[in-house]
């Protein structure tokens, strides 16, 4: 039985070694199913096992503090503390209240970089964990609730514990890991710079230059423990809008001597719906055009003379992004002219959709799978949701992937929202990001040329 054990154990290492010989002779670059160590997933997965209570803990300080987009001055500080507490090299401010650490592990290697978001949104959040927000901030010269209604807070506190054990285990990590905690992804304030294209312009790239960024996002309807993915289109391209109509004032009761802005933005907004339902085609990609505001007037009983719409357009093929942005121009300003109004356009190119490398995405998938199990890493359809971790892919291929964070046995149909006031995170998934991105810097093997 012995021999027999030994012939076997002969002949898979034989194997293996002519495999690689093989590969190599064909100009493979990179063999990450082959590359795995077992010792390595032991060590992450008992050092994550400890880091655990702490990254709990940060999340739920930053969910109890949460600031706006380009206001996180506390959060920027409290994580740069702690990563210099790490013995990182440590860049703060970056892109206003950002964060870059630098890990420069004990075996050469590669430059690779992991993303979090730390921004909060202008949410009142309900009472509904111990530890719920009740910041109150001023928002677009409004009052409102901050909340970290997006799972911001979770990223942020899943990066440091990545951060912590990969430090742990600085001498076996290969190559350069750099850490960018990156604030005001829900978009600057008005007149403002901020999110992915400030850290670029600020050089949160440069120095060490990263050859491929890796990020995550959690999903309050995706049960804990699991991982999804999707090689190419990912996440959608988010542009906003503005549509300024302009009507005639008159007395309520004698709506016959102006022209009403807000009738006509009513027709306005059915003719956008029918760019979706009956122009483009969307079995080639989704379309989305929502309006999520409208103000006109003051009081019950005067037609207005000014309407102004607020909206998005969400697409995930160029050609149909430009085609839809052509078609609103036309149909709104011909809906206008038809009720006697005028009404002007203003597009702002927020970014670009998510694209995965697909190369990256192969190379990576056993890292996930390390993580979360083979089982718990599962393919998912595009989103139109927007991210502007979508900027990166100018500098370098990009891979991002969604964290489960919804209790097990809840239905995904009920679970509450992102960026709504009952907005919830089940923790005991966390391990599992924390996990994963472990493994891609312990397991990353290259980009294929």
């Amino acid at each position: 039985m012995q021999h027999a054990n030994s012939v076997i154990k002969s002949y898979v290492a034989i194997r293996k070694v002519f495999f690689l010989r093989l590969f190599r002779g064909w100009g493979i670059v990179f063999l990450p199913f082959l590359s795995f160590s077992q010792n390595h997933t032991a060590d992450i997965n008992k050092n994550v096992q400890d880091i655990m209570p702490k990254v709990i803990e940060w999340r739920r300080h930053f969910h109890q503090n949460p600031e706006l987009s380009n206001r996180e001055y506390k959060t920027g500080a409290f994580v740069a503390d702690y990563l210099k507490s790490l013995g990182l090299e440590v860049r703060y401010p970056i892109a206003k209240t950002g964060v870059v650490a630098i890990l420069k592990g004990g075996k050469p290697g590669p430059v690779i970089a992991l993303r979090a978001d730390m921004d909060a949104l202008p949410v009142t959040e309900l009472p509904n964990v111990p530890f719920y927000s009740k910041v109150i901030d001023t928002f677009n010269n409004q009052t409102t609730g901050v909340m970290h209604a997006c799972g911001h807070d979770s990223h942020t506190a899943i990066l440091m514990g990545a951060a912590t054990v990969l430090t742990k285990m600085r001498s076996e990590v290969q190559g350069t890991v750099v850490f960018l905690f990156q604030p005001s992804e829900e978009g600057a304030p008005n007149g403002e710079e901020g999110g992915a294209r400030l850290m670029i312009k600020d050089g949160a790239l440069a120095n060490p230059k990263p050859e491929a960024v890796f990020g995550l996002h959690i999903r309050s309807n995706m049960e804990v423990g699991t991982l999804r993915y999707k090689q190419g289109p990912f996440m959608a391209a988010a542009d906003f809008f503005t549509i300024n109509v302009t009507g005639k004032g008159s007395h309520g009761a004698l709506p016959w001597n102006g022209i009403d802005p807000i009738t006509t933005s009513s027709l306005i907004i059915q003719g956008l719906q029918t760019i979706v339902s009956r122009q483009e085609d969307i079995t080639r990609s989704p379309v989305i055009i929502t309006i999520g505001s409208i103000k006109g007037g003051i009081r019950n009983n005067i037609v207005p003379e000014t309407c102004v719409m607020m909206g998005t357009v969400r697409t995930l093929d160029e050609s149909i992004r430009k085609d839809v942005m052509a078609r609103m121009q036309q149909t709104i300003t011909n809906i206008a002219a038809s009720a006697g109004a005028t009404a002007t356009l203003t597009i702002t190119r927020s970014g670009t959709m998510v694209f995965n490398d697909s190369s990256l995405v192969t190379a990576t998938l056993p890292a996930l799978q390390a993580a979360a199990g083979k089982s718990n890493v599962q393919f998912v359809n595009w989103s139109t949701i927007g991210e502007d971790f979508a900027d990166y892919q100018s500098e370098a291929p990009t891979f991002f992937f969604y964290l489960g964070g919804m209790p097990k046995g809840t239905d995904p149909a009920k679970a509450p929202d992102h960026h709504t006031s009952a907005f919830y995170i089940d923790e005991s998934g966390f391990d599992a990001g924390v996990k994963a991105f472990c493994q891609i810097v312990m397991n990353y093997s290259g980009v294929k040329k």
